[in-house]
């Protein structure tokens, strides 16, 4: 059995689970989440924790069991206390601005990229340069950072671009015959 598929999952108070076969919804104060499961796996409530089972041995039972318990569990902290991922801004006239529900981003292009939200993602606008992308799905949470880091990558030479806060981008000399170059 797989060591993260064992832990049985804890519902904190304020949040249901309703289980009918492999369909689990669930229900908290941020929102609700609906997902059906892989058939290889059960899943069932037992003293108020959610506990997910393979129904075989295999090694892609033992894969599913994971993923399944880490999706329910996914799923629970979600609507309990929500996801975030932030994102930062950096170079001369990049920023980020919220326009309505959407964000109008300008770093470096002849006009400013504006990004709608998908259903369920919020935008937190922190300054000029941070940008936080909240919700209650993790997978959603994640792909929208990074489809807005996409739009400009972060620069090994210059070090403008957009980057998630707290991530190292090491940035490169260039050529070093031109900045040692003098004029005879």
């Amino acid at each position: 059995m797989s060591r993260i598929g064992r832990q049985p999952i804890g519902v904190p108070s304020g949040v249901t689970v309703s289980i009918s076969g492999n369909d689990v919804s669930v229900k908290g104060p941020k929102g609700e989440m609906k997902r059906h499961l892989h058939d290889m796996v059960s899943v069932k409530m037992s003293d108020g924790k959610v506990i997910v089972e393979p129904l075989g041995a295999s090694k892609l039972h033992r894969s599913l069991h994971g993923l399944s318990r880490t999706l329910v569990a996914n799923m629970v902290d979600g609507v309990s206390k929500g996801f975030d991922k932030s994102l930062e801004v950096s170079g001369v006239g990049y920023r980020v601005q919220k326009a309505g529900e959407a964000i109008t981003l300008q770093v470096g292009f002849t006009r400013p990229v504006t990004f709608e939200p998908p259903k369920g993602i919020a935008f937190a606008i922190e300054g000029t340069n941070r940008l936080k992308v909240q919700g209650v799905d993790k997978e959603l949470v994640g792909a929208t950072a990074a489809s807005i880091r996409m739009l400009r990558l972060r620069d090994p030479y210059k070090a403008k671009g957009i980057k998630y806060v707290g991530e190292r981008v090491q940035v490169k000399a260039g050529k070093g015959g031109k900045a040692t170059a003098t004029k005879k």
